[in-house]
């Protein structure tokens, strides 16, 4: 089998590294990824918008499907484009990838046909209407801009806005700039409990769900600083988390059965990765919001963990006859490697040295992210996430302890959250959970 895989980072780097242990792969990228030319029989280094050249490279290689990786070309209808032309895809067609590439169509969702772990919200494309509704909230807040921000455009009340007259103005500037492509805004309630991740296969109808897991968004030490695309995760083994029980686990699978469910009536049968962000409150299972695609880190983990092949599923997915599929009943850790003082870097075009060889040896993964190989071959910098150092083993603490050693051998202007998936860290959740539950 021949299967195509769309994009240039981290995420992609698995997809297509698992892709590779039973087909043949094809990348194209925007962006000459190390760890994505050495897995590809081929690739093409172009624009990702370019959805002429990407049909173009499908057909000269004679892919059999594509896997698409990022969200933007979803948003843009890569996989209606590639449909038209005869080729299938993991990757909802651009209706059903509303689910994340429009929240406000996400919540309306959740309204609409009565699915559990809504929160109170309201969506404004007024801004006095906006302003009126956080004034007569007399909560503190959730900021979203309603369509794309790379995961950096969420903003909280207690953690990067002051109060809500500080969130106010945030809205102001999301209105003035139009982010994420709308002159509009989602305001939300706090939700108090830990956040975590699922993600699934899903076929159209049926959906089988993979090990949970937690991210770290925040860029530093102790959950401090800016929310970035996620500077590590973690799985624990039974699927679960310390935190997270069986029944919470099945609550929301289920939620995210509804979800696709819905999705199939008011639009088109959804088929691809869906990926759910939770947060577990003294109420049970609450969404937070989807992504139409793996996340990232989080798709190192689970992808690292399964047990099955993964070109098999990705037919399953097109054809719409999925089954069970099988991890590993281990613990796995997974740490990002980025540019000095991320995300204000200035570290950018500089040169990093991985010694992957001595990572291998520590039985650790490598996956390469926004990095790129110059005519030199040598792996640079930009000013975005560089790379994953990924372990598994029994426990949480051992694949931590590893990850952190195999990432003593890369060298460069980068730094890491060395506190991610710790002992104290990991305390300290299951204490706040022990308080929030009561």
């Amino acid at each position: 089998m021949k299967i195509l895989v769309v994009g240039s980072g981290a995420r992609e780097h698995v997809i297509a590294k698992k892709l590779s242990e039973n087909a043949d792969v094809y990348t194209y990228m925007g962006r000459k990824n190390p760890g994505l030319r050495d897995v590809s029989v081929d690739y093409m280094v172009n624009d990702e918008s370019d959805f002429d050249a990407i049909v173009k490279f499908a057909k000269d290689m004679e892919v059999d499907i594509a896997f698409i990786g990022p969200e933007a070309p979803l948003e843009m209808g890569i996989v209606d484009t590639l449909k038209a032309e005869g080729i299938e895809s993991v990757g909802p067609v651009k209706s059903a990838a509303q689910i994340e590439t429009n929240k406000a169509f996400m919540r309306e969702l959740f309204e609409t046909y009565d699915i559990p772990g809504s929160i109170k919200y309201g969506t404004f494309y007024d801004l006095d209407d906006a302003y009126a509704f956080i004034d007569d909230f007399n909560e503190p807040v959730v900021i979203k801009p309603i369509g794309l921000t790379g995961g950096k455009g969420v903003k909280i009340v207690g953690d990067q806005l002051k109060d809500n007259e500080e969130a106010k103005e945030y809205v102001k500037e999301i209105f003035d700039q139009k982010m994420g492509g709308f002159s509009g805004v989602v305001i939300e309630e706090l939700l108090i409990g830990e956040e975590y991740t699922i993600q699934a296969f899903v076929d159209g109808k049926n959906l089988v769900p993979m090990p949970a897991a937690q991210d770290h968004p925040h860029a530093f030490e102790g959950n401090k600083g800016p929310i970035t695309g996620g500077m590590g995760s973690y799985t624990d083994t039974g699927a679960l988390l310390p935190f997270l029980t069986q029944e919470e686990y099945d609550q929301s699978v289920e939620i995210m059965q509804k979800t696709i469910d819905a999705i199939a009536q008011q639009e088109e049968p959804y088929k691809g990765i869906l990926y759910g962000q939770f947060m577990i409150t003294k109420d049970g299972p609450k969404v937070i919001e989807y992504n139409a695609r793996f996340g990232d880190p989080e798709s190192m983990n689970v992808l690292s963990l399964l047990d099955d092949d993964l070109s098999k599923i990705a037919q399953q997915i097109v054809d719409g006859t999925l089954e069970d599929v099988k991890f590993m009943d281990k613990a796995s850790v997974c740490k990002y490697v980025v540019p000095d003082n991320y995300p204000a870097t200035k570290a950018a075009d500089t040169i990093v040295e991985v010694d992957s060889d001595a990572i291998a040896q520590k039985d650790a993964d490598l996956f390469y992210a926004a990095v790129y190989a110059d005519e030199n071959d040598d792996v640079k910098l930009t000013s975005s996430r560089a790379m994953a150092v990924l372990a598994i083993r029994d426990t949480i603490d051992e694949a931590e302890a590893a990850c952190e050693e195999a990432i003593g051998f890369i060298d460069g202007e980068v730094y890491h959250r060395s506190d991610v998936a710790t002992k104290a860290l990991l305390d300290e959740k299951m204490e706040h959970m022990k308080n929030v539950r009561g």
